[in-house]
């Protein structure tokens, strides 16, 4: 039973940051997911990849699975990449690239 401890990454519906400063701290799932019969449900016999725990940092997380003698896997973020710059920009005269209608 590994446990994995990672902060999420922004999802594609949502414009801002929001619930990507947290750490969160849920297991690998151990058994894969069987398709139920009778009504074509996903189902899985294992009742650890229902919790999922928050933390505010990495440190809290790690001790967390410490004190409880939880093996884990520290998953880093990756830092995005911003490129500034101002709408006037787009129209120097200096660009790199040329611009054309």
């Amino acid at each position: 039973m590994v446990a994995r401890i990672y902060r999420p990454a922004k999802t594609a519906m949502q414009s801002g940051r929001g619930k990507t400063k947290r750490w969160v701290l849920d297991y690998e799932p151990e058994s894969p997911r069987m398709i139920e019969p009778l009504m074509g449900y996903n189902s899985s016999q294992d009742m650890n990849g229902q919790i999922r725990v928050h933390f505010e940092t990495r440190e809290d997380a790690i001790a967390y699975a410490k004190a409880h003698g939880i093996a884990y896997r520290i998953i880093e973020p990756k830092e995005r990449k911003t490129n500034t710059m101002a709408y006037a920009d787009n129209f120097r005269f200096d660009r790199q690239i040329p611009w054309t209608h």
